[in-house]
């Protein structure tokens, strides 16, 4: 039997058959022109699908790049001012050594209150440094507060405690600044635990002596009670010499140190020999004068900006004299101890602030990795085989160009080419 196919049925399918072979000629030309096999998500909707997912995983991961970039100069900032104040505290305890120059006029003591009142200022400078966006370093979450304001006693904290933080991994965030209370006023006084002093009005009554700073004997035994040392004088007469005795006196139970019937014996008292209670030891020389007395009280904490000032005023004090060289060292003991803790709470912070910058170098490796893996994800997911392609584009040009041939020569068929 035979099938007659029309002219029609000719043309249509060659044009259809055509018509395919140039839309695949032109996806495949298209692939080689972006880089992509799949050009719309119907070509593979499962690997187009896993793209989206590690495209936005990507943008994630490049902007905590640009988050740690931010926190770096952040802790950068913060650096710089934390070196620069330990450095100015530095040059305030040489001061402070100088200031014990038995040798030092009270002109002499001047010109160093005001040099330190220019350190005072330098380091104020540094506590209110400008975080370069229009804040300030150490005002915790009150960016724009100026942090420190000066006071007859010191300074001001204008900030409040928080510490601002910036996302820096996908399940870390890293604080990029600290409290200017934290940094500088978190200073423990004295040696940590307790802090010696002497009452104001032994200058007055001319005494001359000198307490030391003291350390911790057996931490067991610590009460963290108040305690007074009261002196007592009976002048030298005739044959009879000099008797200095002391009692101590617990001033948060009131009563004798150690607890004995009332009134307490007194102690002799030799000049540099150790006095020992409830844990605590420390020295008291010189020459104390009748109904002076010493106070031991726990450590608290003191703004920095405090102690620089009372170390000026006591600089500016009467110090002539054996009873004002006694009451100037004893202010000076004290100051030495305030500032080395101080400078010891700022080399804590920086330690602080180096971690975190390292932190952030490892951060930063790690996410090279990261990207590495997912341009390597989406290369496998998106990129067009360039070799495959080409060899499938050149096989698809020539069965259109055969295709067209043969549609040419097929459509110029025709019973009336033989009719004469």
């Amino acid at each position: 039997m035979t099938m007659r196919i029309s002219s029609k049925t000719i043309f249509d399918v060659g044009v259809n058959q055509i018509g395919s072979l140039q839309n695949a000629v032109s996806k495949t030309q298209q692939q080689l022109s972006t880089g992509r096999r799949n050009l719309t998500a119907a070509d593979d909707p499962i690997a187009t699908a896993r793209a989206l997912e590690v495209t936005q995983s990507k943008s994630i991961n490049t902007q905590l790049v640009t988050n740690r970039s931010n926190a770096r100069s952040m802790l950068s900032l913060e650096t710089v001012a934390l070196a620069s104040s330990t450095s100015i505290l530095q040059d305030i305890k040489t001061l402070t050594v100088n200031a014990g120059n038995g040798g030092m006029t009270q002109k002499d003591r001047e010109s160093l209150a005001v040099e330190l009142e220019g350190r005072l200022a330098d380091l104020l400078g540094q506590a209110n440094s400008s975080d370069g966006v229009g804040g300030y370093v150490f005002s915790g979450y009150k960016s724009t507060t100026l942090p420190f304001s000066p006071t007859a006693t010191g300074a001001s904290y204008q900030g409040d405690q928080g510490q601002r933080e910036l996302q820096v991994g996908s399940t870390r965030k890293v604080p990029i600044t600290d409290s200017g209370s934290s940094v500088f006023e978190n200073n423990v006084t004295g040696n940590g635990n307790f802090v010696t002093g002497p009452d104001p009005a032994n200058y007055t009554r001319g005494g001359s002596g000198i307490i030391s700073p003291g350390s911790v004997k057996d931490a067991t035994l610590l009460t963290g009670h108040n305690y007074q040392i009261d002196f007592q004088v009976v002048p030298a007469t005739a044959g009879t010499p000099k008797v200095t005795t002391y009692t101590v006196t617990d001033l948060t139970l009131n009563q004798p140190v150690p607890p004995a019937p009332v009134p307490a014996v007194p102690q002799p008292y030799t000049s540099g020999q150790s006095i020992n209670f409830d844990g605590l030891q420390f020295e008291i020389k010189g020459d104390p004068a009748d109904q002076d007395n010493f106070t031991i009280a726990p450590s608290t904490r003191q703004s920095v900006f405090t102690t620089v000032t009372d170390l000026i005023a006591a600089l500016r004090a009467p110090g002539d004299g054996a009873a004002g060289q006694a009451s100037l060292n004893n202010k000076l003991n004290q100051a030495h101890m305030n500032i080395d803790n101080a400078t010891d709470n700022l080399l804590s912070v920086q330690s602080a602030v180096g971690s975190r910058l390292k932190e952030l170098d490892y951060l930063d490796s790690s996410g090279d990795d990261l990207n590495l893996q997912y341009a390597a994800t989406l290369s496998d997911l998106q990129d067009v085989d360039t070799v495959k392609a080409i060899s499938q584009f050149t096989q698809q040009q020539t069965m259109l160009d055969a295709a067209q041939k043969s549609f040419k020569s097929l459509s110029g068929l025709s019973l009336f080419n033989y009719i004469s």
